[in-house]
């Protein structure tokens, strides 16, 4: 059975080289299904909404390039 993934884990994954770029992970190697790259979602924009399960998100990206995700 596998191990859950707790905050720890994940913060920690070797993806993340805390840059902010993530340069570990590339599309061809992620096992994410449906990859989407950040610009694809931002176009242009410093942030976006995003429709989840009725309640509106926002998607901004910081001036260091990292991403914040706030309800």
């Amino acid at each position: 059975m596998p191990t859950p993934t707790n905050a720890f884990t994940v913060l920690n994954h070797p993806s993340l080289d805390n840059s902010g770029r993530g340069a570990g992970l590339t599309a061809s190697s992620s096992p994410v299904a449906g990859l989407v790259e950040s610009v694809e979602l931002l176009r242009g924009n410093k942030t976006v909404g995003i429709l989840h399960n009725g309640l509106l998100y926002r998607l901004q990206a910081t001036k260091l390039g990292k991403l914040i995700l706030t309800k």
